[in-house]
């Protein structure tokens, strides 16, 4: 009978307890960075803005860059017209944009709201007075949103889009 050459042969070699200490680091390493990622805001909402002049009209609009499902983002936008507003103002959205929110209200409401196969058609009555009128957007990301959403917004002159505004929500899980 020949005599084990170690009395703890069930124990792990020194090579396979380094292995393992390193790969716990690394464990460890990853969920620390992923903590201190949301802790700082890094995992949130990022809001951008983005803006365009033509034919008198500037359009301006504050939208979530980057945001996560579940969470309130903003979506904002600002049409200047020089000389005033002489009617009722019509955005035009990509309509499939909104397909990534829960919709609670647009803030004011929309006189009436038109939709063709792919743009949507927002008027809103014209402020009282002034060459200013801002929109907001109340919603939030719905949670079981898992891609982002590009579009393009303008403001319609007659029946030309002018001042359009492109711009892209990207969703992180």
């Amino acid at each position: 009978m020949q005599l084990p050459e170690s009395t703890i042969d069930d124990e792990q070699s020194s090579r396979q307890t380094r292995t393992s200490v390193v790969v716990r680091r690394v464990v460890l390493s990853f969920f620390l960075l992923v903590l201190v990622a949301g802790a700082v805001g890094v995992l949130g909402v990022h809001t951008t803005t983005a803006s365009n002049s033509e034919a008198g009209w500037t359009l301006e609009l504050e939208y979530a860059e980057v945001a996560r499902g579940g969470l309130d983002v903003p979506w904002e936008v600002t049409v200047e017209r020089q000389g005033g507003f002489t009617g009722p103002i019509t955005l035009a959205v990509d309509g499939a944009y909104f397909d990534i929110y829960e919709t609670q209200a647009f803030h004011p409401q929309p006189s009436a709201m038109m939709r063709d196969g792919s743009t949507m058609f927002l008027e809103f009555d014209p402020p009282l007075a002034g060459e200013t009128f801002v929109v907001a957007y109340d919603a939030y990301i719905q949670p079981g949103s898992q891609i982002g959403s590009t579009a393009t917004v303008a403001v319609l002159d007659g029946e030309v889009q002018v001042a359009p505004v492109e711009f892209s929500t990207r969703l992180l899980p």
